[in-house]
């Protein structure tokens, strides 16, 4: 599949859904463009806002994007960075220092244990290993050769050496390079940065349009505020400036909506706290004064704040998401269409990134791609179909497995979740999943690469070395059975799952993630999905007996131990697995979310 679309710079116009909590990116963008124009005492609810990040903390010394998730490296530097923002400690930092040694791949820094390097993780791990733990990097010179293998032959800056070698650059993984090169050399003072910066800064000034704005990349359909401050304070850390500063200046001016904070894109249509963080910052990379915008930021700052702490991308009521919609979407009667809910998941389809974003105005990611489609989104927009292909075929990192979102390393649920879009995306009597442009020998590849040696037979982890479980088990196995024969025999797959369904089904109901004593919702879910893909007798007794245990009025939980309702997306779980009790194989869809 190949198009070129521009898709309109706009809001979702339909009906989303608000679950009306805060965002963890959100809570730090707003914190630290408050910290900027030296408004830190307007952080709404201090306390509450404290909680919120202190309480996406693990026990290993990570944090994580919600709680009861994994801890990743993206998470931890936006938790500790926004708490240290607001003047407030840092619990157990020791703690954190040896998580963040564990995502040390020997040369460079992984989001979580045992994943493969990336650029993202390396600036996060780095200045939080710095910045927050007051050490160095572990190994300066070997970080600074792998920092120079991102530098692609046009200039820029890649997500990896593998990519560099493919020639992806992008003005995002040029901030990241250059900031991590600054928080291991002591802001430059002990290591020149390892590149022909002359090659880097042109290619970055190159990004600059006419207008003043930058893109991410040549490709990239429209300049926006996020590509623009990352080209920008770039190009500032290494000593460098714009090809034309008052072009930029005059262009991020441009963007203040009727509050007088920022929009995005030109007509866009809502000042949200991700563009205010970027124009502020780029105001500031410039040496621009910060007085004329910062009574407008800080007051429409403080109408994005969520009762009881933190802050989410636009007013509360109004903050829905990607996967809180399809939720809704989906657990609703199959019998009753919901086009507004599927209209607004269309119009998070928005510039330079073909994916569906977890709230508008953000970043594509595939998991919620996936829950798009799988809500019924661009079902009749053939157009919009080819632009996520496009996309998602972009995405495939070099080990041939899928991040959450562009330039991330790979794992399992997102592997799992970006072969099952491009299976959603081929459909019956269409191209086939050989004709998206996927390497997938290559899916396979990461796939076998996930296997966990020497214990259970068919544990995989979610990335390679990391602890086996059920869920990236069944994951792995749904994977095989989409490549179809030619790739992995499907006798062999069906062979796997019910292998694994025996280990970790619970008697009184439900599968285990880990071991067979105490059943969790994601876990059940991926159990009965992956029973019916490989054609496997269900036993609906036992799987009544957990929908009955995680059911109640006041919604699902994610486990019987765990009180009331998990939220949205448990409840579209919840209500999605009653429903195949009486619906029969091939009632649910491919949900992957942890």
């Amino acid at each position: 599949m190949t198009a070129t679309v521009t898709t309109a710079p706009r809001a979702p116009r339909g009906e989303g859904v608000s679950g009306g909590a805060p965002d963890l990116w959100c809570t730090y963008a707003a914190v630290r463009t408050l910290v900027w124009l030296d408004r830190t005492g307007t952080v709404a609810d201090p306390d509450g806002t404290a909680a919120y990040l202190t309480g996406r903390r693990n026990a290993d010394g990570g944090y994580a994007w919600s709680r009861g998730m994994l801890s990743d490296a993206w998470a931890t530097f936006y938790c500790t960075q926004a708490l240290r923002d607001m003047g407030l400690p840092v619990p157990a930092v020791e703690a954190t220092a040896r998580w963040l040694e564990r995502t040390w791949s020997g040369e460079a820094y992984a989001m979580l244990p045992g994943q493969a390097p990336d650029v993202w993780a390396t600036h996060f791990s780095a200045r939080t290993a710095v910045e927050l733990c007051g050490g160095p990097v572990p190994d300066r010179a070997r970080l600074l050769d792998w920092l120079s293998r991102l530098q692609c032959a046009e200039g820029g800056l890649s997500w990896s050496p593998e990519d560099a070698r493919r020639g992806k650059a992008d003005v995002r993984a040029c901030y990241y390079g250059v900031m991590a090169w600054r928080a291991a050399t002591d802001n430059g003072s002990s290591g020149a940065p390892p590149w022909d910066v002359e090659a880097l800064a042109a290619w970055m000034r190159d990004r600059q349009g006419e207008d003043g704005g930058f893109r991410f990349a040549p490709a990239a359909e429209v300049p926006c505020l996020w590509a623009t401050y990352r080209a920008v304070g770039a190009l500032a850390a290494l000593g460098r400036a714009p090809r034309d500063p008052e072009g930029c200046h005059r262009w991020v001016m441009g963007l203040r909506g009727p509050s007088g904070a920022f929009v995005r894109w030109e007509g866009y249509d809502v000042e949200d706290v991700w563009a205010s963080f970027c124009a502020v910052g780029t105001l500031k990379a410039l040496g621009a004064p910060l007085a004329p915008v910062a009574d407008a930021v800080t007051a429409r700052i403080a109408e994005l704040a969520c009762p009881g702490g933190g802050y989410t991308y636009r007013e509360p009521r109004d903050a829905a998401d990607a996967l809180t919609t399809a939720a809704a979407v989906l657990s609703a009667d199959p019998t009753v269409p919901r086009p507004e809910g599927v209209r607004w998941l269309e119009g998070c389809q928005l510039p330079n990134e073909g994916g569906v974003m977890y709230m508008p105005g953000r970043g594509s990611e595939v998991r919620c791609t996936l829950w798009a489609l799988a809500a019924g989104a661009f079902a009749g927009d053939r157009a919009a179909r080819h632009r996520i292909a496009d996309w998602l075929a972009g995405l495939q990192n070099g080990d041939g497995g899928f991040g959450y979102w562009e330039g991330r390393g790979s794992d399992m649920v997102s592997t799992a979740a970006a072969v099952e879009t491009a299976a959603l995306l081929a459909g019956p009597g269409e191209e086939g999943l050989d004709g998206l442009g996927l390497d997938l020998a290559g899916v396979l590849s990461f796939v076998d690469s996930c296997r966990t040696t020497g214990g259970e037979a068919f544990a995989h982890g979610n990335v390679p070395g990391a602890e086996p479980g059920l869920r990236p088990a069944l994951q792995a196995q749904r994977v095989r059975l989409l490549l179809g024969p030619g790739f992995a025999p499907p006798s062999a797959a069906r062979e796997a799952v019910g292998a694994l369904l025996d280990r970790h089904r619970v008697r009184g109901g439900g599968y285990a993630g880990e071991g067979n004593r105490i059943p969790d919702l994601l876990s059940t879910y991926e159990a009965v999905l992956a029973a019916d893909r490989a054609g496997l007798a269900l036993d609906t007794g036992h799987l009544s007996a957990f929908v009955d245990r995680v059911r109640g009025a006041d919604g699902t939980a994610w486990s019987p131990l765990a009180p009331g309702s998990g939220g949205p997306l448990a409840d579209c779980l919840g209500s999605l697995l009653a429903r195949r009790l009486t619906a029969g194989p091939g009632a649910l869809p491919a949900l992957a979310l942890s």
